[in-house]
């Protein structure tokens, strides 16, 4: 590939009526780097904004977010929208909890706590005691705890935090009696988790050469280590690494009776090969279970010597199968749960019996088999919604799992596999009724024909004429499912009377593993498609109009929204993207991003080049198009998908596009890709992206 680079004038602003446009824009300079795609020169103007340290993107960084502040302070209800938004955030929640050996561990939050405070207690009526509460680790609640794993003498609790939203991790050791804290301290710790075993835990981290540019460095050569507790990092132990191929992650699991080591390789976000090893031998060597990167293999279960686990091998809705540790061979795998045409979305193994979780039509079902695969009965929901969990221990017949929907929050259920009866743990209390609105799934067809689903809530009683403003969202990508869930911050807009909308578009995991891939590489469109189909079919059935919808998506989302919106401009009325892969040229050079290539392909290669052209967001920008009014927001600390596809994709649509919807971007300060983001945070953004969102529907919003 070859680079011409010519420097032109600083940043200056100019009048948006340039364009037709009534918003005074900075002008962003617009060098004259070309690239050379396979006989292809592509423009690539603001590829200096992908230097988030320089002096002039932070410039540009403050002039953007000073006409996008000032735009939105002047929406007449964006005070009280956050005033609700306080109200609703404010009742007390609880995560799921989970039970090592006599402790009991989980998540609460107050209400308006930036991040949930982790607690326990021994045994299910013991005395509550803090464990770890994160809003200590900073001032302004900006680090948040990442994960957490109990040893299996449940003496102890490693944790990993995350600053400013970010992908990369420290380690913390605490001893669960006495809450007394460790001297271990793991650092650049990245997409790993924490498996304990002996006297310390493996882990998985990259080598960092320059810290300064740790948030946008391609990530390479992943390795697992293991780390003895009271040793100082330096000392820790290279279990595993692989100097032939640097785009790969490592993952290591120990059982819990501590027999086998398992490593997890991966070359994109699904797909993996898996190895294990004896490790009441220390002579003993890594035997390959699964070969390859098409088929997924996940371990759910170790009893004794044999290995439990969940693929998509020769099932593409997953199925359950049984491996000896004596007799490894795939020709000697036995099928326990065969395939059914629900996709299984996940095992636990509780009380001596397996949990399935189905999804049925993208809402979850629970069934109980034994490890013979014998099917042991149901365990009844409240209705259509999704599940968290279930939590149990190996041992007990309790387990607990969590249930919601559209407008029910998340409900606690305690479960007892004995006598087959369960009960509320634990409700939340908050200003709102959900019996007021209605949730119906439809089924609709996509350009090709192919049925896709889709959830509509709205509030009873509403009259569907067309006129109603409606916020259609979807994700459509890396075998993700969107199940019914609790969005609190789409009730105010539910409260104003608008439809929200949630599409299962292929590429997800909604239908299995076709599903997915029916949305990968050159058959990228198809989610597109289906996206767009869903905005047509809603207007074809007297829902809305194209004038009051709304499209919103964040990450692989934000690549939908920004797709569609340069695709059909004319069907949607504001576009959100959020933290989007916005430039599909660039993507898999920063941090993590040559990991997606599996769903996206690579422009590395011709033919990927030719299909990622087609439909990259920010290449696909016309000039004198009227665009939806759009609000783009990404972050300073996102280091999975970096600030730059966002930086340039709004450039661009500020030079090219025409008209008086406005054009803006919200960069938030100290803040990642979302996870760990707190709870102050997340009122400022929902505020900000609603009160956008509503405006320029024509809504108001006095409740």
């Amino acid at each position: 590939m070859m680079y011409k680079t010519f420097l032109l004038m600083a940043i200056i602003s100019f009048s948006g009526m340039l364009h037709g446009q009534s918003i005074d824009y900075p002008e962003t300079r617009r060098g004259e780097q070309v690239d050379d795609y396979f006989g292809h020169e592509i423009a690539d103007p603001y590829r200096w904004l992908e230097d988030e340290n320089s002096d002039e993107t932070r410039q540009w960084i403050t002039n953007e977010n000073e006409i996008t502040f000032k735009y939105l302070e002047e929406i007449p209800f964006r005070n009280k929208l956050r005033d609700r938004l306080e109200s609703l955030w404010n009742y007390e929640k609880m995560g799921i909890p989970q039970k090592y050996g006599p402790w009991i561990i989980y998540f609460k939050n107050s209400g308006m706590q930036n991040q949930s405070v982790l607690y326990c207690r021994k045994g299910y009526d013991g005395e509550e005691k803090l464990l770890l509460d994160p809003n200590t680790l900073s001032e302004d609640g900006t680090t948040s705890l990442a994960t957490y794993s109990v040893s299996h003498d449940y003496k102890y609790f490693a944790y990993a935090i995350s600053k400013g939203g970010s992908d990369w991790n420290e380690i913390f050791v605490i001893n669960i009696e006495t809450g007394e804290k460790l001297t271990d301290h793991i650092k650049w710790a990245k997409f790993s988790g924490i498996s304990w075993c002996g006297k310390g835990f493996y882990y998985s981290s990259y080598d960092v050469e320059n810290e300064e540019k740790a948030l946008t460095t391609k990530n390479e050569y992943h390795k697992v280590y293991y780390h003895e507790l009271g040793n100082p990092q330096s000392k820790d132990e290279l279990i595993y690494e692989n100097k032939k191929y640097p785009l790969r992650n490592y993952g290591a699991f120990c059982d819990r009776d501590e027999n086998y080591l398992f490593i997890a390789e991966s070359e994109g976000t699904s797909g993996n090969q898996l190895y294990f090893k004896s490790l009441k031998s220390k002579k003993s060597d890594f035997i390959q279970l699964a070969y390859g990167f098409e088929y997924d293999y996940e371990v759910v279960a170790v009893i004794e010597n044999d290995f439990y686990i969940v693929t998509n091998d020769g099932a593409d809705n997953n199925r359950l199968v049984k491996v000896n540790a004596n007799a490894p061979l795939k020709t000697d795998w036995q099928t326990i749960i065969d395939e059914r045409e629900s996709v299984l979305e996940s095992v636990s193994y509780i009380n001596g019996l397996f949990i399935l979780k189905y999804l049925e039509h993208a809402s979850n079902k629970l069934y109980v088999y034994n490890t013979d695969g014998e099917y042991k009965g149901d365990i009844a929901l409240p209705g259509l919604g999704s599940v968290g969990g279930p939590s149990g221990d190996r041992d007990e017949p309790v387990f607990f799992y969590s249930f919601s929907s559209y407008t029910y929050p998340s409900v606690i259920y305690k479960y007892d596999l004995d006598t087959r009866t369960q009960k509320q743990f634990f409700a939340p209390s908050l200003e709102f009724d959900g019996d007021e609105y209605v949730t119906e799934q439809v089924f609709y067809p996509s350009k090709d024909g192919t049925e896709i689903p889709m959830f509509i809530t709205y509030k009873k009683g509403l009259e569907l004429n067309g006129s109603a403003p409606v916020l259609l969202y979807g994700y459509g990508g890396f075998n993700i499912s969107l199940t019914p869930y609790f969005r609190l911050t789409a009730i105010p807009f539910l409260e104003a009377g608008g439809i929200y909308a949630v599409a299962n578009l292929r590429g997800g995991g909604e239908y299995g593993k076709e599903w997915h891939e029916a949305g990968t590489k050159e058959r990228k469109q198809n989610v597109f498609d289906d996206f767009i189909a869903a905005a047509e079919y809603l207007i074809a059935e007297n829902y809305a109009s194209p004038e009051r919808i709304a499209i919103q998506g964040g990450s692989n989302g934000g690549l939908l929204v920004g797709a569609c919106m340069t695709q059909r401009p004319d069907l949607f009325k504001v576009a959100l993207p959020a933290v989007g892969v916005l430039d599909m040229l660039r993507f898999h050079k920063f941090t993590i991003g040559w990991a997606w290539t599996g769903d996206y392909g690579s422009s590395d290669e011709a033919e990927g080049f030719d299909y990622l052209i087609k439909y990259s967001p920010l290449h696909n920008i016309e000039e004198g198009v009227e665009y939806p009014a759009t609000l783009v927001t990404t972050a300073d600390h996102d280091d999975r998908v970096v600030p730059a596809h966002s930086f340039k994709f709004i450039s661009e649509l500020q030079y090219k596009h025409t008209g008086e919807n406005p054009v803006l971007i919200r960069i938030e300060t100290m803040a990642g890709h979302g996870a760990g983001k707190p709870t102050s945070k997340q009122i400022d953004e929902a505020t900000d992206v609603i009160s956008f969102m509503m405006y320029n529907l024509g809504m108001s919003y006095d409740f």
